[in-house]
């Protein structure tokens, strides 16, 4: 996940983890798509799944439109891959579909993004914010078209709120509503669980990796690497601008353990499910863009 240098890390969640989410495994059933009769909900599935007048019959007025948003090629310290913040926004996808609410439609996830803070770690990538705001707005402005009038961004970055938020304010002009997720905001479940600050690779960012994707964490190089707050991005010159630090993380991620992973994500995730919920029950005639 992006993390700002003079943003706090902290996810929008406060639901608790009893909701009972539905697991993950039951989203690789993908039902088939079939003209809906009249009134009838239908169940949230891939768009990529479907041939174009399958896309006819689910593409409505009354859709939501969820797009994951998640960099697969930046840095994130010594311990996590490259490709961390997408294998989160798949995983949240997945969610998403497998709980099935009603009149959802998942679209591909979009795997670049404004992330100008890791630029000088090796493999990470950043676009211009116009150019990533041009990508939101030109995406959704594709599949309004076709008649969706409100879409939800599966954020997992925070530069990435700047764009997003310019975007949303382009499309209220033409009556389109884009809401998205804000990991700036407090959550009293990381703040239970959390031993140490960070934003970036940290604690928490590597909790949720070992719930979500264990293999793919490497704690044996994991090392606390939480130097003084400085404007700017990360820096690997002791002298540059910004925050130093010689792993790529800002934080302690020795500290992350599975089960504050657990805690962090189920709250997440109960979190996104009902921002869509209040998404798809919105009247078009406020635009709030940042999800409630």
């Amino acid at each position: 996940m992006s993390i700002g240098k003079t943003r706090a890390f902290s996810w929008t969640a406060c639901l608790t983890l009893s909701l009972g989410i539905v697991a993950v495994a039951s989203a690789q059933s993908v039902p088939t798509p079939a003209a809906p009769q009249s009134g009838q909900a239908k169940p949230a599935i891939l768009i990529e799944t479907l041939s174009w007048d399958e896309a006819e019959h689910i593409l409505t007025a009354d859709t939501v439109v969820v797009i994951a948003l998640g960099a697969e090629s930046k840095e994130h310290g010594r311990h996590l891959q490259l490709n961390n913040d997408f294998l989160m926004a798949e995983y949240l996808k997945k969610r998403v579909l497998a709980a099935a609410p009603q009149n959802v439609v998942v679209a591909p996830t979009i795997n670049y993004s404004f992330y100008p803070a890791f630029l000088e770690y090796p493999g990470s990538t950043s676009v211009s914010i116009d150019t990533a705001r041009t990508m939101i707005t030109d995406i959704v402005h594709s599949l309004a078209h076709y008649g969706p009038r409100r879409f939800y961004i599966l954020n997992t970055g925070i530069s990435t709120l700047r764009p997003l938020a310019q975007a949303a304010a382009g499309l209220a002009k033409d009556n389109i509503l884009l809401r998205y997720t804000d990991l700036t905001k407090d959550d009293p479940v990381e703040k239970k669980v959390r031993q140490s600050g960070g934003t970036h690779a940290d604690e928490i960012e590597t909790s949720m990796m070992l719930y979500i994707a264990p293999e793919t964490v490497r704690m044996n190089r994991a090392i606390r690497d939480l130097n003084p707050d400085q404007p700017g991005g990360l820096t690997r010159d002791p002298n540059g601008k910004g925050t130093y630090s010689t792993t790529g993380a800002w934080g302690d991620p020795t500290l992350a353990t599975r089960e504050k992973g657990q805690a962090v994500v189920e709250s997440l995730v109960a979190t996104i499910l009902k921002d869509i919920d209040e998404l798809r029950r919105a009247s078009l005639s406020t635009t709030p863009s940042v999800s409630q």
